[in-house]
């Protein structure tokens, strides 16, 4: 990894946190993105103190498009190339809430934050030669279904539910995307990281917040669950590896729903309608 520019979301905790520390040790130069200043900074001087090169961070609220584009652009543009774009930042809300843009907030921090990163920052990737995107899923991914009459949840809404179809669309998303750079020498894998104890589902309240205590008690640790998230970024026996989900490293097969070519071509389409990417909506 050594000179490796690697852009990571949701990098300033958790599996995320490790990750960065993990891989800034190995030589690369991080770019964060992120929300929480005051986490960022911190974050920031850890990885000085893992590898002396010029880390950087970038401020942005993810569940906005065009803070996402934003900050996308920004990187493009101080960037010649980025080796590895790691779409961990993710959350869970128990109630139903929608964003200044008009869209409900788990799909829009989750899902559509992925897409847009991976289209602004496609050039830069393309220019690595060889480039990796990687999307932090779930296999909570296996007890949701999709419904394009109703992608946003505005009837029968759960936290679990909204959460579960997020990761849904990580992993169909991955799959189009890397039917799409294919030949490219851009490798797109999902992963889910396993339950581990991280802030994670912390901001929620009451049953929701109650069961998240109670399950970590039982969660493995966020060095434990940043190992595969580790090894898609650095390993070279995955180097030619894409389109795949992964849970401890190894290939797994996910639930049938996601891998549904078909469907992942229409949330392709109906995420850049939502994300003002006609031209790529008119593509597919």
């Amino acid at each position: 990894m050594k000179g490796k520019v690697v852009v990571i979301t949701g990098g300033t905790s958790g599996i995320g946190q490790v990750a960065a520390e993990a891989l800034a040790t190995m030589g690369a130069r991080i770019i964060l993105v992120a929300r929480d200043r005051g986490r960022a900074e911190h974050t920031l001087k850890r990885l000085q103190k893992a590898n002396a090169v010029k880390h950087s961070v970038y401020y942005a609220d993810l569940s906005l498009l065009a803070e996402t584009k934003r900050v996308g652009r920004e990187i493009a543009m101080a960037e010649a190339r980025i080796d590895v774009l790691l779409n961990n930042a993710g959350a869970m809300f128990a109630s139903r809430s929608v964003t200044s843009e008009g869209l409900e907030l788990t799909f829009a921090t989750n899902h559509l934050s992925y897409f847009v990163l991976a289209q602004v920052l496609k050039v830069r990737l393309l220019a690595a030669g060889r480039a990796r995107i990687i999307n932090t899923a779930s296999d909570a991914h296996r007890i949701a279904q999709l419904d394009f009459a109703d992608l946003q949840l505005a009837s029968g809404y759960s936290g679990f539910k909204a959460y579960g179809r997020s990761k849904l669309c990580n992993i169909l998303f991955t799959r189009e995307l890397a039917r799409q750079l294919d030949g490219s020498r851009i490798t797109v894998n999902a992963l889910h990281p396993g339950f581990v104890a991280t802030r994670f589902g912390d901001h929620n309240r009451g049953v929701v917040a109650s069961l998240f205590r109670f399950g970590k008690h039982f969660a493995m640790s966020p060095q434990k669950g940043a190992e595969t998230l580790i090894y898609l970024a650095s390993s070279p026996e995955v180097a030619n590896v894409t389109g795949e989900y992964f849970f401890k490293s190894v290939v797994k097969s996910p639930a049938r729903q996601a891998q549904d070519d078909v469907a992942a071509r229409r949330l392709w389409a109906e995420s850049a309608k939502l994300c003002g990417f006609l031209e790529l909506s008119a593509a597919n």
